[in-house]
C-alpha cells in the first residue's frame, strides 16, 4: 500500500509499540530518512511512501499494532477487509 505525501501520522507512540519493536524502529528509519517530518503535534510524509503490508502502514500511521484490513477505508466508510471480499 502507498501512503501519499502530505498525509499525517500520529506523533506519540501507543503503548502497543513497545510489544511490536518494528513499528518503533521503522518510524525511526522514516524519520532519519525524511519520509517523516514533525509538523506542529503530529508527523507528516514528506513524500509518498510504500509500505510491506496495509498493516504496516497503518502501525506507522498509528503509532502503534494495528490491523490494516479494518483500519483503512474509502471516502464511503467501507473497510479494505469489506473491499477486498467483493
Amino acid at each position: 500500500i502507498v501512503v501519499l505525501a502530505q498525509s499525517q501520522a500520529v506523533q506519540s507512540l501507543r503503548p502497543s509499540a513497545k510489544d511490536y519493536p518494528w513499528v518503533i524502529n521503522a518510524r525511526e528509519q522514516l524519520l532519519k530518512d525524511g519520509v517523516l517530518a514533525p509538523a506542529g503535534g503530529h508527523l507528516v510524509f514528506t513524500k509518498n511512501h510504500e509500505f510491506s503490508s496495509p498493516s504496516a502502514a497503518a502501525a506507522v500511521i498509528h503509532g502503534g499494532t494495528a490491523n490494516g484490513r479494518t483500519a483503512w477505508k474509502d471516502a464511503s466508510g467501507q473497510t479494505l477487509k469489506k473491499l477486498e471480499s467483493v
